[in-house]
């Protein structure tokens, strides 16, 4: 049995995405006092009564947002429609959802309009339609607890006092979600692991567009205004009967270009995307080719060891001819020259030009990730690289290599007992890992060669 999805709605500020990381036990949205803050739809775990259940936090529902007095933030009122649609398709989904009102602010007509669409969407699902749980958020003190009784006009049944920041009342919150939800029944201890592919690029290089074009649906926000995805924003989806987690990122731009507040943490959110991801989709504008920040961006990467992939999109709006996409190869691979191992392909969200390649190769490139080599293969390998090329000597002293072994994978980690690691000089380290792709390729994954002293054995 899948687990039950349980979406936060409610108009801007009023704290769904403080607590959608007081549920989920961490911050993973991006949360700022300006309304409008998030946008796409999160999702997190939240665990509670030995059950688990999916957390959405969605973006902010207020039709009368571009009459507001107050401003949405960073020009969010752009995106009221799709705000609002992908917050609306988050309660048509979901198994029960979380009503967030303002205790300080009182019931308003956003918050009357807001409890007209849930019970729509109620009503349109009939006896499948989500349970519907209204809680009252930032009721910090007395005073503002002896305000719930006004929510009682919304017609959403007992409001609940919470306190998202805090944390007080969200224990009888997730009580009384889990008794709204049908009972868990046999539900999986363990899932299937899942394959993450972090989608990463500088801002504006069509990584949403490339995330809507594999599912085929618009499940998140696409503007040609850089910036208007801030969380990284996971979306599972199984392809050829195996799990896949697509991460879409904020762009990362520049230290120095990074703006204090919103931004500065979608960047960090980004970075962290990178670290749980297996495979890194890297994207590339094809109109401007590679600039520094994408050669820093696949850096971040190789720092983490993680596998890459370059997509270079945008290519229909590339002017070619026969040699343009030889040529532009090249130009990819000089500029990531530390990377000449990584797969790149020429795609385009717009078109869907060979978008279905993508994933495909990301599984091949997962398979080599998780190669194991056995031992005696490899050191015979080992062997025929130093009748090939016996490494320089140093001080009168030469490296010698007594066994080598891969003591991991996921990335592909090999351990050479030598007799002084110090003389494992990196030209010579790259010509054994040269070898050892030239037999195994470990296509778009990058190998760690450890080299130890072998310890001296007692008599």
């Amino acid at each position: 049995m899948s687990r039950p999805v349980v979406a936060l709605v409610g108009r801007p500020n009023v704290g769904k995405s403080t607590l959608f990381n007081r549920l989920a036990g961490e911050r993973l949205a991006v949360v700022d006092d300006r309304p409008g803050t998030t946008r796409d739809r999160l999702v997190a775990e939240a665990h509670w009564g030995g059950r688990t259940i999916d957390i959405v936090d969605t973006g902010g529902i207020d039709p009368s947002t571009l009459q507001s007095q107050e401003p949405l933030s960073l020009d969010s009122s752009d995106y009221v429609p799709q705000i609002r649609a992908q917050a609306e398709l988050a309660a048509r989904e979901a198994d029960a959802v979380i009503f967030l009102v303002d205790a300080e602010a009182g019931v308003t007509p956003a918050d009357q309009e807001v409890a007209d669409i849930l019970r729509r969407a109620q009503r349109s699902r009939g006896a499948a339609g989500p349970a519907l749980l209204l809680a009252v958020n930032k009721a910090d003190n007395a005073e503002r607890r002896a305000r719930l009784a006004e929510f009682y006009e919304l017609g959403m049944g007992d409001p609940l006092a919470v306190s998202a920041l805090h944390g007080s009342g969200t224990g009888d919150l997730l009580d009384r979600l889990l008794e709204l939800l049908p009972p868990a029944g046999e539900q999986p201890t363990e899932e299937q692991p899942s394959l993450h592919l972090a989608i990463v690029g500088r801002p504006n290089v069509g990584k949403s567009s490339l995330l809507n074009r594999l599912l085929g649906e618009e499940r998140v926000l696409v503007s040609p205004i850089p910036g208007t995805t801030r969380d990284a924003v996971d979306t599972q989806l199984t392809y050829h009967g195996l799990p896949l987690t697509l991460i879409d990122t904020a762009g990362i731009r520049r230290r120095g270009h990074i703006e204090v507040g919103v931004e500065k943490y979608s960047v960090l959110r980004a970075l962290r995307a990178v670290e749980r991801s297996d495979v890194v989709l890297l994207v590339i504008d094809g109109t401007e080719g590679v600039r520094a920040q994408d050669t820093h961006i696949a850096g971040i990467a190789l720092e983490k060891r993680k596998s890459i992939i370059v997509l270079i999109n945008k290519w229909d709006a590339v002017p070619k001819d026969s040699y343009t996409q030889p040529a532009y190869a090249e130009h990819v691979r000089q500029e990531l020259n530390f990377l000449d191992y990584v797969p790149a392909l020429f795609v385009s969200a717009k078109t869907g030009q060979r978008v279905d390649q993508i994933l495909p190769l990301a599984l091949r490139v997962q398979e080599e990730r998780l190669r194991r080599i056995p031992t005696a293969e490899l050191n015979r390998l080992v062997q025929q690289a130093l009748d090939r090329h016996a490494p320089p000597s140093r001080a009168g002293k030469r490296l010698k290599i007594l066994y080598a072994s891969q003591v991991r994978v996921d990335p592909p980690t090999f351990l050479f007992h030598v007799n002084d690691p110090r003389l494992a000089h990196f030209t010579y380290v790259r010509f054994l890992e040269n070898r050892l792709r030239e037999t195994y390729s470990f296509l778009g994954t990058p190998l760690q060669l450890v080299f130890r002293k072998r310890e001296s054995r007692r008599p």
